[in-house]
């Protein structure tokens, strides 16, 4: 791989363990990995590619930990704009069966664009259902072809209407069926290897659509394999009044008794998790995954997040399905992630830089990784550059908060694993445009079923 310098950036926040901020840094990378990092004048002055990064500042690829790319495809549909999480589901299930594989690759290549575009270098994706002919591999090769660092996860919905789940029966698969599968994207795709770009999760959906049974062998199967496990929990009340009628117990009792509490385990939401079950995933080091505006935008509440950070639980960022947030812009949901604490716990409840550590060593943790999240050498080169001179920004006396507090900018640089992926707020990986074209086509036939 070609060497590259980032140099003269008016401000690196390295988020390291010094939590270093470097005026007039730069970046010197060689193979994919961080060799060294510093002031302009003290690194190397030679590489294959240079780039001035001058009114801008750069931080650590942001990590997104949660979102369902598919949903692209159906953002602001009219009849789901204000429902609450079951409603909003029931009107989007009809419309979801009728996805075609070229639909999955077109839809995760426009979410990949878009985070790519905020600065996000890494990404889940939550596939849970499957219409005839989709898999998980449609995903992958949109990821690979955009170049972004991708842990895809393997959903489930194996408990349809007819046993008393919430998706219609047409929706769900045998549980043979899906554990097969996902042993085999696991052979096929999963990379444990430091700096991998691909890796592979097991998640069967939520409490509601799957059975207790599917829970314990996928946790088994993942551990045989070495891989994370991932889900939703306690998103809202009505979640977990479900729980609590067919389980007899609080949404953390249940993910305990089915062993899917540890640091291979991260669940999403969790804006109802109470104070034992945070105390539960403290002393497990069970990751959350918070999305903030999906949260608001079906009124399912305000995640308890300063009480998880301080209690230890690991916490990271996620955009949610681009239906039930409709912007996969991570560094605007890291602005409200911020802003949400504020309006529970008040002005001291959570800082810019905090709000921005959540983004990406927070992100990194939840996903299991010690390779990416901060800026150091011996780390992975994947790093994001914001302008600090435009109009949003212009007057920002602290640079690194204003990338919070001010106008969510989109990153005028991004670099995944040394790649230049975004160059001067353009993709250089992708033709965004035709793709876009197709897309908007796509979406259109959905609508009109």
């Amino acid at each position: 791989m070609p060497s590259l310098l980032a140099t003269h950036a008016d401000l690196i926040g390295t988020f390291d363990a010094k939590r270093r901020e470097i005026v007039d840094g730069a970046i010197y990378v060689e193979d994919g990995q961080i060799i060294a990092i510093g002031p302009s004048a003290e690194l190397p002055q030679g590489a294959d590619e240079v780039i001035n990064l001058r009114g801008q500042v750069v931080v650590p690829g942001l990590v997104n930990t949660h979102h369902h790319m598919f949903q692209s495809l159906t953002r602001a549909v009219p009849g789901a704009q204000d429902a609450e999480l079951f409603g909003w589901l029931e009107h989007l299930y009809p419309i979801w069966a009728r996805l075609t594989p070229a639909m999955l690759r077109v839809s995760a290549l426009t979410a990949m664009a878009e985070l790519l575009l905020s600065g996000c270098t890494t990404s889940s994706d939550h596939l849970y259902l499957f219409p005839p002919g989709c898999r998980l591999d449609d995903t992958l090769e949109a990821a690979e072809q955009i170049g972004i660092r991708f842990h895809a996860t393997r959903g489930a919905m194996s408990v349809g209407r007819g046993a008393g789940g919430l998706p219609p029966d047409s929706l769900v698969e045998s549980e043979p069926a899906i554990l097969q599968d996902m042993d085999r994207v696991i052979s096929a795709y999963h990379d444990p290897a430091r700096f991998a770009m691909r890796r592979i999760a097991l998640a069967p959906c939520s409490p509601f659509s799957v059975s207790p049974d599917l829970m314990r062998s996928t946790a088994q199967l993942a551990r045989s394999r070495g891989v994370a496990l991932h889900t939703h929990l306690a998103e809202n009340g009505s979640d977990v009044d479900y729980t609590r009628e067919k389980f007899g117990c609080t949404p953390a009792e249940y993910a305990e008794e089915l062993g899917w509490l540890g640091p291979d385990v991260w669940h999403a939401h969790c804006v109802q998790l109470d104070a034992a079950g945070i105390g539960r995933f403290a002393a497990t080091a069970t990751g959350v995954a918070h999305c903030p505006c999906s949260n608001m935008r079906l009124g399912s509440g305000i995640a308890p997040i300063t009480a998880m950070v301080q209690a230890g639980v690991p916490v990271g960022l996620g955009v949610d399905g681009s239906a039930s947030n409709d912007s996969g812009d991570l560094l605007a949901e890291t602005r409200q992630a911020m802003l949400l604490q504020r309006v529970k716990s008040g002005p001291q409840a959570m800082s810019a830089r905090q709000a921005l550590e959540l983004a990406t060593r927070g992100g990194a943790k939840v996903l299991g990784r010690d390779d990416i999240g901060y800026l150091a050498p011996g780390m992975a080169a994947d790093f994001a550059a914001f302008r600090a001179d435009g109009v949003g920004a212009s007057g920002a006396h602290d640079l690194l908060a204003g990338l919070v507090f001010c106008a969510s900018a989109p990153a005028a640089y991004t670099v995944v694993n040394g790649r230049v992926v975004v160059r001067d707020g353009e993709l250089s990986t992708l033709d965004l445009p035709v793709v876009l074209e197709e897309h908007r086509r796509m979406a259109r036939q959905l609508g009109n079923g």
